[in-house]
């Protein structure tokens, strides 16, 4: 069986991109099929990434374009073309990783089966938060037109999900979505997390109480969306150490280290050891992500027994086990983080109980469950 892989654009590296490598382990033959493929902006992970993708990566025109990976957002309507382009006639199995359908599930599949692994219909066209500020003034001046064009692109979305013979959505705050959205089942299968961290790493083994002693963490994607913000206006207020990895997009950064205090570190992108290295030093991991797709980092967090403190909604309530392996904060405010982080100080959890939380969402379950699925 001649099997293709499909992704949205290959210009970061976070969850989604997380679940390509893997697919792309499973099936070390398959090709992988982008709009582009910018390895400069990989950062720590390109080394890797291009060793395992060799030459198996193809993408398309918008590739050959100048400075295509900033005009992306722009022609976002040209990608269905750009993906029709691609010649699948070869294939027996071509299976997506998007986010909805709008991008590279508009494809000719020929007779072959699309199987789209979705982590989630595009946040901008149904309402959910997205990397940027709708508040600002050039949005308030086209909104008119945005909305119109939006109300196309949903159209086309809705059209596209039905090219799919079959969803798998990353978890069931996705599953309901693509039912809500597209009118299409799912089935569930939750994204890859790396749990097997070397025995020195993990905590396992007596209470997990946090207190002002240590520092915190949190980080990924620095965007609007994940609610930096949040996590920083907390720790500022109870003077907690708190340090934060990851890239910035489109200023958010600079926005977050204007409001950070003395007690807030900024780290930038780092290896996946090092990440996981901070996560087994942290008091507890903070996640102020709202409405989060599924959420990698809190697992990531359990995986060597730090608990985490978190915003209940989305992905992240069907991971995290409030007074158990975390506390949850119901607002999405500062105050309401700080009081979660400090009922965390009264809190005795038990390292055991993160490990075998995390254990469920393992790298291993997710590629048993792909390999059986397909």
């Amino acid at each position: 069986m001649r099997i293709a892989l499909v992704h949205d654009y290959i210009k970061e590296f976070g969850g989604a991109e997380s679940v390509l490598e893997t697919l792309s382990d499973i099936y070390p033959d398959a090709d992988i099929y982008t709009s582009i493929y910018s390895p400069q902006f990989l950062g720590p992970h390109r080394a890797r990434l291009e060793k395992k993708w060799g030459t198996r990566v193809h993408q398309s025109f918008f590739g050959y374009i100048p400075f295509a990976h900033k005009l992306l957002s722009p022609f976002r309507f040209l990608s269905p073309i750009a993906f029709k382009a691609f010649d699948f006639r070869a294939y027996d199995l071509i299976v997506t990783s998007a986010t909805g359908a709008f991008f590279p599930n508009s494809l000719n599949k020929k007779s072959a089966k699309l199987v789209c692994y979705c982590h989630t219909p595009p946040r901008y066209l149904y309402n959910l938060a997205t990397a940027r500020s709708l508040d600002s003034w050039f949005y308030k001046l086209v909104n008119i037109p945005l909305q119109i064009t939006l109300h196309f692109y949903r159209l086309f979305d809705f059209k596209f999900a039905q090219n799919v013979d079959q969803f798998i959505a990353n978890s069931h705050t996705t599953a309901v979505r693509i039912q809500k959205f597209y009118r299409r089942d799912s089935v569930v299968i939750n994204p890859p997390v790396e749990t097997g961290v070397l025995p020195a790493l993990s905590r396992e083994g007596g209470p997990a109480t946090a207190g002002p002693e240590g520092f915190y963490l949190t980080g990924g994607r620095l965007t609007l969306a994940k609610r930096y913000d949040i996590a920083i206006l907390a720790c500022n207020k109870l003077k907690f150490p708190l340090k934060i990895f990851g890239r910035g997009f489109a200023g958010y950064l600079e926005e977050l280290k204007k409001i950070a205090g003395p007690t807030i570190e900024f780290i930038g992108e780092i290896t996946q050891d090092k990440k996981t290295k901070l996560l087994s030093e942290a008091k507890a991991f903070i996640f102020c992500s709202d409405n989060e797709d599924f959420g990698i980092a809190p697992v990531e967090a359990m995986a060597v027994g730090t608990p985490v403190v978190a915003y209940k909604s989305g992905g992240v309530t069907e991971t995290v086990v409030d007074g158990k392996t975390g506390i949850f904060f119901d607002e999405l405010t500062a105050p309401s983080c700080s009081a979660a982080i400090q009922k965390l100080n009264s809190t005795t959890i038990n390292r055991s109980a993160c490990i075998s939380q995390a254990k469920k969402f393992s790298k291993e379950v997710f590629v048993y469950k792909i390999k059986e699925f397909v």
